[in-house]
This record gives C-alpha cells, structure tokens and sequence, in this order.
C-alpha cells in the first residue's frame, strides 16, 4: 500500500501539516482593521492613521463624565456657583490625562490588559483583589448611572422600566458584532452627545467674564458645611479618576491593537478625550450654576427629574429637554463602557478569553459577565424602595477611596522594565504620579475622617 504524502513527509523526518479550521468572516474583518492601519501608516496618511487609532481614550474620558458626575458638577454649580470648582474640574481632568496615558502605554507595549497583568505580576491575591473591587465599585457605578438614565427619561414621563430595557439593549446590542472595531465606533458616535451639556450651557447664557475669571482665578475653598464640601470635593476627583478607566483604556488599547509605534496616536486620542471631558464638564457646572440664585442648593437631582425641570422652570423647555438627554447619554455611554471593562477584568483574572474581537461563542465569560453586570444593575432601580439616591450619591466618592490601590499597580507596571523595555515611566512622570497618588488618597481620606468623627460625636458638621 502506498503511503500518504503526510505518512512520506513523516518518514522523512519531517512534521506533519495539520489541516487548519477556515478563516473565518470575523477573522477577515478583524485582519482588514489592523491592515488598514499598515497601510495608513506606510502611505503616510497621518489624519486617516490618526482617525483609525482613536477611541479607547476619548471613550474612557466621556465615559466618566457619566450621569452622576454630570450631575454632581451641576448640583455643585447650583449651590456655589463657579468659583474654585470650575477650574478644580479642569485639574482632576488633567490628572486623568496623566494616569490614563500610563495606561494605555502598558496596553500598547505588553498587549495585555490590568487585570491580566497584576495576576501575572503580583499574583493570585492581588489579582483577585483588583477583579474583586472593580466588580464591587462596577456594579454601584452601573446603578447610579441606570438611575440617571431613569432621570432623564423621567423628564419626558417614561418610567423606570424604560430606563432599565434601554441600557441593557444597549450593552446586547454593541456586543453583538465580534470586533472590537464596531463597539468602538458605536460607542463613540453615542459619546459625542455629551456635548449637549455645551449646548445647555450656552443656552442659559452665562455670563463669559465671569467663567474666564473663575477658570483663571481659582478661587479659595468656599465657605459651608465642612463635611458637605469635603464631599463634593471627593466626589469631583471620583467623578474624572476612577479604576474602572484604567481597566478599560488598557484593556481597550490591547484589544484594538495598539502597539509601541501607535503611542503618539494613544497620547493624541487621551488628550482629546480629557479636553473635551473638561469642556463638556465645565458646562454640566456651568449649566447648574444658573440655579444658584433659583434653589439651586436645595434641588434633589437624582429624585424625579431633577436638574433638568429646574433648569427647564428658569431658562426654557428646551433647555431642560437639552439636559434630560443628556443625561440619558452620560448614562448609557457609562453603562457600556463599565460594563466592558468589567467583562475585561473578569476574563482576564480566570484566564479566559476577554475581547470584543472573540466570538461570544469564544468568550463566553466576557460576554456574559458584561451582560450579567449590567443586568443586575437593572433589575436594582427596579426594586421598590430601594436606596438609589444613596447609592447614586456615594458612587464617585466610592471610586475615590478604592482608586490610589489601583493607580500604585499601574505606576508599578508602567516602571517594570521586564514588562515595559524603553518604554518605561521617566523619573519626572514618576514624582508626577506619586502626587496623584497622595492627592487623591487624601481627598477619600479627609471626607472619611470627618465623617467618622462625626458619627462618633467628636466634631459637629
């Protein structure tokens, strides 16, 4: 009998060729992405190389200007003004620039995302640790920001139910492509209406000498209930600095396939993101402070429709319908991208595939945990008396507690020259970073402390 060509190549000394499975219409379209970056690159079309390349930064600092945040900036308008919180906001942005590009460079060189690598790095415990108060942290940020798509729709008399079928269609519906391309882009285009907290800025017609002399100025700390400004200050810092971005924009620069030659782009997309999160932050503020002299200080809003029927009773209708929708985009571009991040961090700490670029029939975990996660969150603002004004309140103070854990992690991968190669955190950038650490263990500190000592009786508010 004669022998097969694998049996010949065999007896030669040869290996054996083993049939490989087709590729497939996803590994197509996944392949055409990064070719398409090849070809920008080597034609030397840098605005079109530049448009391939972004997304993961601008997503993670428009993600973070989510419901709670947007509202927190607006209620912290509405009581004060714009005084010291204005250009406040415009330092914890730049704060977020600093640590968000530390991030997306350890994506971009070792290609693999937070969760995996404090596994790998720092082992079981710490990596556990990590997954574990992101899923925490996660899963309150997602009630809060389900509660303020439920504002927003609450403005137009659509209930809750609403709220809660639209941010998990969302989720199913930006995860149902398998590439990581089409979630992004989607996600993106959605993000960019959070700009209509600009428009309805300009429509309460500030006063612009004023804005220029606040954002110049910086005011003193002002005046008041210690306990209350120690915690909007805190909240201010969760509400643009939080782990669920530093899990995302890495994982997301990995999963997009950045590499080290694409820094300049991932640094150019991260500046974009945290300049216009800036902006459209500054205008949520700006937005609130035309109730300061109205009851602005009085205003619940995250109880019934909030900020957006008071604007709507001072400065028009379209004003308020302005700000009603754009919570319900804060909302839902945070629910998607917390939700990713939290799939990222769950797959790459059990070991399983963790991308958009994966089938869900390949990553079974990643998927259902971004569903899971968001699902939960749902079924919460459902529940009678629950506690959503509590927990919507204390999210971004939360994600300011738990954060300096999470930065020191990432300052340590970005120094791990093992890891890292040339591209490892300067000196400078280093003293930078432990600062940010410092000032931000300190804002979560100073609230908590007072706090306590008031629980206790020691001091009064």
């Amino acid at each position: 009998m004669s022998s097969g060509p694998a049996e010949a190549q065999a007896a030669a000394g040869g290996t054996i060729a083993l049939p490989r499975p087709p590729l497939t219409h996803e590994d197509s379209d996944r392949s055409l992405d990064r070719a398409r970056v090849h070809s920008a690159r080597q034609g030397g079309r840098k605005w079109f190389l530049l448009w391939l390349l972004i997304g993961p930064g601008i997503l993670a600092m428009l993600g973070e200007n989510d419901g709670p945040s947007m509202i927190s900036y607006a209620a912290t308008g509405a009581r004060y003004g714009l005084g010291f919180f204005l250009p406040f906001i415009v330092v914890t942005f730049v704060i977020a620039m600093v640590c968000q590009e530390m991030c997306m460079r350890v994506g971009a060189v070792t290609h693999r995302g937070y969760g995996q690598l404090v596994l790998q790095r720092f082992g079981p415990l710490w990596g556990w640790f990590a997954a574990g108060d992101l899923l925490f942290t996660n899963l309150v940020t997602l009630i809060a920001e389900f509660v303020a798509i439920r504002i927003g729709l609450a403005y137009f008399h659509i209930g809750a139910g609403v709220a809660a079928a639209l941010g998990l269609a969302l989720v199913v519906f930006t995860m149902s492509g398998g590439r990581y391309w089409r979630f992004e882009r989607i996600v993106l285009g959605l993000a960019m209406f959070n700009g209509l907290f600009l428009v309805a800025a300009i429509m309460v017609k500030p006063h612009l000498g004023a804005v220029a002399h606040s954002l110049v100025t910086f005011s003193p700390f002002p005046g008041g209930s210690l306990n209350t400004l120690l915690l909007l200050f805190a909240s201010t810092v969760g509400a643009t600095v939080t782990p669920w971005m530093i899990f995302f924009q890495q994982s997301a620069s990995a999963d997009k396939g950045l590499t080290p030659r694409d820094l300049k782009q991932g640094r150019i997309d991260t500046i974009a993101g945290g300049t216009l999160g800036a902006i459209f932050g500054c205008a949520a503020l700006i937005a609130g402070a035309a109730l300061v002299t109205h009851g602005g200080a009085s205003i619940q809003g995250l109880a019934g429709a909030g900020f957006p029927g008071a604007l709507s009773k001072v400065d028009g209708n379209a004003v308020g319908t302005i700000f009603a929708l754009g919570l319900i985009e804060a909302g839902a571009v945070a629910v998607l991208t917390i939700s990713a991040s939290t799939g990222y961090a769950v797959g790459e700490c059990i070991g399983k595939a963790s991308s958009f670029n994966n089938a869900p029939r390949n990553a079974g975990w990643f998927y259902a945990t971004n569903i899971s996660v968001a699902l939960v969150a749902a079924v919460i603002i459902l529940i009678p008396g629950a506690p959503l004004l509590s927990i919507a309140l204390n999210a971004n103070v939360l994600a300011t507690v738990l954060l300096p854990v999470t930065l020191v992690f990432m300052i340590m991968l970005a120094n791990d020259r093992e890891l890292m190669g040339r591209w490892v955190n300067s000196a400078m950038l280093n003293r930078v970073a432990m600062v940010i650490v410092a000032f931000v263990a300190l804002a979560g500190a100073a609230y908590g402390i007072d706090s306590f000592l008031q629980t206790v009786h020691l001091i009064h508010g």
